[in-house]
């Protein structure tokens, strides 16, 4: 059976080094509440901890997406950014208090804020307009297989060799590196656009209007998209008065469960949204989110059961979120400004990350758990409704413009 066209060298080599990338991220992730809780820190410190890293990681976003258009080299600023993503991991092992967490996590991001948007764009100019769903779809399909076996990893060090969450840290030196190495050896940069000598705010610019229509709909489900390490600690959390001890590792099960689910669905989500809509679906991944989030505000949301059932639903938001978002933004910006477009879109969900991590942590320790994700369901039914309305507009016109 001949290999499709869109599964070529790039989208193996970019899928491989998101795969290791994110073994690495979610090892330290789903080893990071059981580290805060060691040392005794509220809730709120790790929405803290989130939001920060988000906002680093915002800031770098539209310059580096700028650099990688307005140089004409966007795989070196990509290789960079995973190989620091992939050492500040493993400098969490060094750490004595959750300010070195909170510097640690911020490096890692600045890393993936520099290697998103380059990426994405190369990504985008790799396969033709047609299968951009469904490259982007495996893609994350392979981020997410990464994301399954991290935390189960960590499961087995926990359970097999009774592995301290600190010595995790220290493995997760191994895929970071290969990460770094997958992108620098099997990559080449595909043809790029050489941008005019355009300002960075020449270059925003001349974003389409229905571009920036989007990222209104991004922002405000960004501003409730809390950290997936923060749904790990709502788990452990009612988990425990039932379950005790076994409460960190049904916790962390119910994370390799949705990303098992995001790897199963992230391909055949691509492949749907090349059919019907990237609008459509990505709005309705949105909802998704909603309902999970609503859910956890229930007074039976301590059961284990229903925490699988959100566990899922998130699963199925994320490979809709995280897959489409960047296709869809190919499809409304001309490949000169696309990186710069695509950092612009990641910094405003980064934006969104920053208040919704650090909001959610405040409105869980001061108020309470219900007001904390109460308010994060309100922000992802909004958001999903303009995504959806959106879907009226001319979404398609730019892209005629760049043909």
């Amino acid at each position: 059976m001949p290999k499709p066209a869109w599964l070529n060298r790039n989208i193996v080599g970019m899928s491989l080094a998101s795969f290791f990338s994110d073994l690495c991220h979610e090892a330290a992730t789903a080893a990071l509440p059981a580290f805060l809780i060691s040392i005794h820190a509220p809730p709120g410190v790790l929405g803290t901890i989130e939001g920060v890293a988000d906002g680093v990681s915002t800031a770098v976003k539209i310059g580096a997406g700028y650099l990688g258009d307005r140089l004409g080299a966007r795989k070196p600023i990509a290789v960079l950014g995973y190989t620091l993503t992939g050492l500040s991991k493993a400098s969490f092992y060094f750490a004595t208090a959750w300010p070195h967490i909170l510097a640690g996590r911020s490096v890692a991001w600045l890393g993936r804020g520099m290697r998103g948007p380059v990426r994405d764009a190369m990504l985008a100019a790799s396969v033709p307009k047609d299968s951009l769903g469904r490259a982007f779809g495996f893609h994350r399909a392979m981020d997410s297989l990464g994301a399954v076996l991290g935390p189960l990893l960590v499961l087995l060090a926990f359970q097999a060799i009774a592995l301290e969450p600190r010595q995790v840290f220290l493995w997760t030196l191994i895929p970071g590196i290969a990460s770094a190495l997958s992108f620098g050896l099997i990559v080449v940069s595909p043809p790029q656009a050489k941008l005019k000598k355009l300002s960075l705010a020449a270059s925003l610019g001349a974003l389409p209007p229905a571009f920036r229509l989007f990222l209104l709909g991004v922002l405000v489900f960004g501003l409730g998209d809390f950290a997936v390490s923060m749904l790990i600690l709502r788990a452990q959390e009612v988990l425990g008065p039932l379950w005790g001890k076994d409460a960190k590792t049904l916790a962390i099960g119910l994370y390799v469960f949705l990303q098992l689910i995001e790897t199963l669905v992230s391909f055949p989500i691509g492949k749907l949204a090349d059919k019907v809509g990237k609008g459509v679906v990505l709005g309705g991944a949105y909802g998704l989110f909603g309902v999970a989030a609503l859910a956890l505000t229930a007074e039976w949301s301590s059961s284990l059961g229903v925490l699988a059932v959100v566990f899922v639903l998130k699963g199925i938001s994320a490979a809709g979120e995280e897959g489409l978002r960047g296709a869809l933004a190919s499809e409304l910006v001309p490949d000169e400004i696309r990186a710069t477009a695509n950092g612009t879109l990641a910094a405003v969900a980064g934006l969104g990350d920053l208040f919704s991590s650090v909001g959610v942590g405040l409105l869980w320790t001061s108020v309470s758990p219900r007001a904390a994700f109460g308010t994060a369901a309100a922000l992802a039914f909004l958001g999903a409704a303009i995504i959806l309305f959106l879907k009226l507009a001319p979404l398609e016109e730019p892209k005629e413009k760049t043909a």
